[in-house]
């Protein structure tokens, strides 16, 4: 089953700046329990999921690292409250029950960080902090619900005192929005979602 996953948003050509640093992978840990992309009979009907349209909410999430890598917080601010927006346009009534109880859990935390990232606006750090676990719950949407293009997990090892984090990314082109123009190509492409 696949769905929408467009991203909206151009890129600019940004200088790059070498990665320094040679840190170990760090296995992807989530805050949700693993989701499958196995779903009962009803929800591999193309049909059932139709509703459950993401494409403008993955376009604000893209907005937001593209904000970040540019060192933008007030862009930042603004994606996040597309997000806001975005999320109760997406109607899951044709979601199986397990499917639909795994979005619930995925877009209460996602309104809980968008709101942390819009309400800082000045303080990107904080908003970095945020899109950490934005980050988790796009993974988890794109391995739950399908994507229609590939989409590609980047992983910064050295983010978080070299705790490392990732991002999901509509292009294999580095451009960390955990530094920005401060390291902005440190990342490498862990998994291709499709």
């Amino acid at each position: 089953m696949k769905h929408l996953f467009l991203g909206l948003i151009a890129s600019s050509v940004l200088a790059l700046t070498a990665c320094n640093g040679n840190a170990e992978k760090k296995s992807e840990s989530t805050t949700h329990a693993d989701h499958s992309t196995e779903t009962a009979p009803a929800a591999n009907d193309a049909t059932s999921h139709e509703q459950g349209n993401f494409s403008e909410l993955y376009a604000h999430y893209q907005h937001l690292t593209f904000a970040l890598s540019s060192d933008n917080d007030k862009e930042a601010a603004n994606a996040a409250k597309g997000m806001l927006e975005a999320l109760p346009k997406i109607k899951s009534d044709g979601f199986s029950a397990e499917d639909k109880t795994t979005y619930e859990d995925i877009a209460a935390d996602i309104q809980e960080h968008a709101e942390h990232i819009s309400d800082n606006l000045g303080n990107i750090a904080h908003q970095r902090e945020h899109l950490v676990t934005l980050s988790k719950d796009f993974y988890d949407i794109a391995k739950t619900f399908g994507t229609e293009k590939p989409l590609y997990k980047v992983f910064c090892p050295m983010y978080d005192n070299n705790k490392g984090a990732y991002w999901i990314s509509d292009s294999k082109e580095i451009k960390n929005p955990y530094y920005g123009e401060g390291m902005l190509t440190c990342g490498e492409v862990q998994e291709e979602l499709m």
